[in-house]
């Protein structure tokens, strides 16, 4: 029986690969391509999710694939149960609070609050680092995404 490969997605690093991709850092993970299987550093944050660079650096083999920590999804969850961000307990999640999850390029967990604001969803710029063990208490919500009209068309 053929090994599943490693899914694409979000990883934390856990051994360094090359020069600047080090061990505890945000890549996405495509598991396809040319030459092959590579990890992808984040170039950018927009409305707190990682966009990741076009080029990336192939993995020397499966094994290096399989060493990448997975991560849940960016993108919006509900609190599941109260928890705090920390041993300080600086903020304070509230069950069924909605909360967008993003990473920083350490891969440490970042939790926004939005508000509503004359009847739209905003996010905030900023929000909360969360100890990774924390995400359990969190929920993926399913949310419609539309993909913009590509340009040009009529």
């Amino acid at each position: 029986m053929a090994r599943e490969k490693v899914p694409c997605g979000i990883y934390r690093t856990t051994r360094p690969i090359a020069d600047g991709i080090h061990s505890g850092m945000l890549v996405y993970y495509h598991n396809h391509g040319d030459p092959g299987p590579g990890v992808y550093l984040p170039q950018d944050w927009v409305n707190n999710r990682a966009i990741f660079h076009e080029s990336g650096t192939t993995v020397p083999d499966e094994a290096y694939a399989e060493s990448l920590e997975p991560l849940p999804d960016e993108g919006l969850y509900r609190v599941a149960n109260d928890f705090y961000c920390c041993e300080d307990r600086c903020q304070r999640f509230e069950e069924e609070m909605l909360v967008q999850l993003g990473y920083n390029g350490d891969a440490e967990a970042i939790l926004f609050i939005p508000a509503l604001v004359d009847g739209l969803l905003e996010f905030p710029d900023s929000g909360t680092i969360i100890e990774s063990w924390k995400l359990k208490q969190l929920t993926m919500l399913k949310v419609t995404v539309e993909e913009p009209e590509p340009s040009g068309l009529n």
